[in-house]
This record gives C-alpha cells, sequence and structure tokens, in this order.
C-alpha cells in the first residue's frame, strides 16, 4: 500500500514528466524519433524517488499519454504513439526509472559522479537497448542502421545524464535541510 507521501512524489515527477513535455520536440532530417527532454524526468524520478515511486510516476506517465494525454513534446498522445518508432524508449521509461532508484540506493556515497555513471547505464544504455530494436522494427531497417542514427542522441543525453545528476543531488539536499529545518522548529 501507498503512502501518501509516495502518491504526492508520484504525482509530483509524473507531472514534471508533462512539463518537460512542453518543451518543443527536435526532429531531426534522418530519423522520426525527436530529441526530448523527458528522459532528463526520467533520470530525476530514478535519482530521487524510491524504485517503486520511480516506476510508478512513469507508468502513470505513459498510462496518460496512452489515454490520449498531449503529453509528449509537439502534443502527442494517444494509444498511437505506442506503436511508433518512440514505442520502445518510451516503453522503457518506467524500467529505467526503477533501475536507475535501485542503483541509487545502492550507492554507498552518492555522488554527482556515481549517479552520472549510473544514469548513463541505466538512463541511456538501458533505454537504447529497449527503444532502438523497436524502432527498427517498426520502421522496417537494419538494426544497425537504428543503432547508427541513435548516435546522434548521445551528446545531449549525455548532457541530460550529467544535469539530472547535479540537480538530483541539489533536490536531496535542499529536501534533507527542510525537513531538518521544520523538525527543529526553523
Amino acid at each position: 500500500m501507498l503512502k501518501l507521501i509516495d502518491m504526492m512524489h508520484i504525482a509530483i515527477f509524473t507531472a514534471l514528466m508533462a512539463v518537460l513535455g512542453f518543451m518543443p520536440p527536435l526532429f531531426l532530417s534522418f530519423t522520426p524519433v525527436p530529441i526530448t527532454l523527458q528522459t532528463l524526468g526520467v533520470m530525476l524520478a530514478g535519482s530521487i524517488l524510491r524504485p517503486k515511486s520511480a516506476f510508478l510516476s512513469q507508468l502513470v506517465f505513459l498510462l496518460l499519454v496512452a489515454f490520449g494525454a498531449p503529453l509528449l513534446p509537439g502534443g502527442r498522445g494517444g494509444f498511437g504513439v505506442f506503436f511508433g518508432p518512440s514505442a520502445g524508449f518510451l516503453i522503457a521509461y518506467p524500467l529505467a526509472s526503477w533501475l536507475i532508484s535501485l542503483a541509487a540506493n545502492r550507492l554507498r556515497k552518492v555522488t554527482v559522479l556515481r549517479l552520472f555513471f549510473t544514469h548513463i547505464v541505466f538512463g541511456i544504455i538501458f533505454i537504447y537497448l529497449l527503444g532502438i530494436p523497436v524502432q527498427a522494427f517498426i520502421m522496417h531497417i537494419d538494426l544497425s542502421q537504428a543503432a547508427f542514427m541513435s548516435l546522434a542522441y548521445v551528446p545531449g543525453d549525455l548532457i541530460k545524464a550529467a544535469v539530472s545528476a547535479f540537480l538530483a543531488i541539489k533536490i536531496t539536499q535542499a529536501l534533507s535541510l527542510s525537513d531538518t529545518m521544520f523538525t527543529k522548529g526553523g
């Protein structure tokens, strides 16, 4: 059973994903999969929330999209997006966020660098491992061709991994400070 605080965290990160979806997509001429900021939200949810909450925040987001909420960049939404070239990437969001959270919770000391590498493994590589084969299948192209096209996303994804690692540390520190302030009457 989820506690109220967990439900609030899930709602906040679902809303964050929606806000990141308002940023216009950047389409490249050679692929229908746009560059978006939403993987930043996946990584942040995984870095800050408990595994179950991280997973559910992304699942709720995808359910809203599936039921027609235009929360993907460019105002896309509806069940049809799960049959397009981005489908595998989208479906990877809940699992990636869950894996990031599991890995982050197992770190003995959480640092920006350690979170950055966690984001690379589970927020980039894992999402690509699910997204690229689905993209190749839907586009009727070779897996190697889809993988080659995806190389264009790597620099931006590395930046998002670094930014989300930095933000996760700062947000967690701020939340810890606010907890201390409120419990000590400050």
